[in-house]
């Protein structure tokens, strides 16, 4: 998957990344398309139906379907400035481009995903300019929606996940399992780990999911808290050069981008070793370049790939 996804990452650093101006709503329209084909038709695999077989290669479309819709709110938005601030009407096809996938998402049900593209619109949204009364409506707008989420949105298994997460003794055997597992991982890797491949947790078992939501886990075990923090710089090195590269451009595309990209990365890095030492519920969302999954790290990949193309093409003209 590294070779594969490096050899195709190459190819898109060699396009210039504004002519996803172009490209951007017939690919929004065709991941809608897709989503929809592995909702009905697609592959289920540990009750959720997210994965379309291709034969030589089982594709997540929920993964590819954020850089798709970072590359769909960065157009919006640089089309629609126009150095006044966006008003609350403005901003109606930003929140309509992001619940279109987030639903279909929601249903397979991926709620971990689901949630991100609407980090993602959140995170993009603050880097334009705003009015006032705008930014406050979605405020407030945010808040009320949590208790309406709560009761109208969650599935009692998800609930009871959020529950866990402060009293994992609750459902020791069920939905607190995953999280009392892996502090057990992480706790017993103590300052210089149990050596490679010498991990208790997750080579006897006890740990689920080990390959891919909980891989940092079976990593601190093995290589204890020195080995965690090393992995951590190089984790906080990686964004900031993936901020400098989006900070490089000269054009409100390539900045938005840019920001886009960087708040994926982010999100999901956080998210994911959060959940990890019980600080978040389990949502089921893997760790950028570190996890298993194809689908996951091709996008992280092409991300970074188009974070590449912006920072080389910063010396270029900023007309688009």
């Amino acid at each position: 998957f590294y070779i594969i996804g490096a050899g195709m990452g190459v190819m898109i650093i060699s396009v210039d990344y504004r002519q996803l101006l172009s490209w951007n709503y017939p690919l929004y329209g065709l991941t809608l398309i897709v989503l929809l084909f592995a909702l009905i038709l697609g592959t289920t695999v540990g009750g959720s139906q997210r994965w379309i077989n291709l034969g030589f290669f089982r594709l997540q479309p929920s993964e590819p379907a954020k850089l798709i819709l970072i590359i769909s709110l960065a157009s919006y938005y640089y089309r629609k400035d126009n150095g006044h601030g966006f008003s609350l009407l403005d901003l109606v096809i930003p929140m309509l481009l992001t619940i279109a996938p987030a639903i279909l998402i929601g249903l397979q049900p991926d709620l971990g995903t689901a949630l991100m593209l609407v980090f993602i619109f959140v995170s993009m949204t603050l880097f334009v300019r705003l009015k006032k009364k705008t930014l406050i409506t979605l405020i407030c707008t945010g808040i009320s929606m949590i208790p309406l989420g709560w009761n109208f949105v969650l599935k009692p298994y998800q609930k009871l996940r959020i529950l866990t997460l402060f009293n994992p003794e609750l459902d020791p055997r069920g939905a607190g399992y995953h999280i009392t597992q892996s502090k057990i991982a992480v706790g017993s890797g103590l300052k210089f780990g149990k050596g490679f491949l010498k991990g208790t947790q997750g080579h006897l078992d006890f740990l689920p999911e080990r390959h891919t939501d909980f891989a940092f886990s079976v990593w601190a075990e093995e290589w204890g808290f020195f080995g965690s923090l090393f992995f951590l710089c190089c984790y906080l090195f990686l964004l900031l050069l993936c901020l400098n590269a989006a900070l490089s451009s000269r054009d409100k595309f390539g900045f938005l981008l840019g920001v886009g990209i960087v708040s994926l990365i982010f999100w999901q890095a956080f998210i994911n070793l959060a959940m990890i030492m019980g600080l978040m519920p389990v949502v089921g969302m893997p760790l950028p370049l570190f996890s298993y999954g194809g689908s996951s790290l091709f996008t992280t990949i092409f991300g970074i790939a188009i974070l590449i193309s912006i920072r080389m093409r910063r010396f270029a003209s900023s007309s688009i």
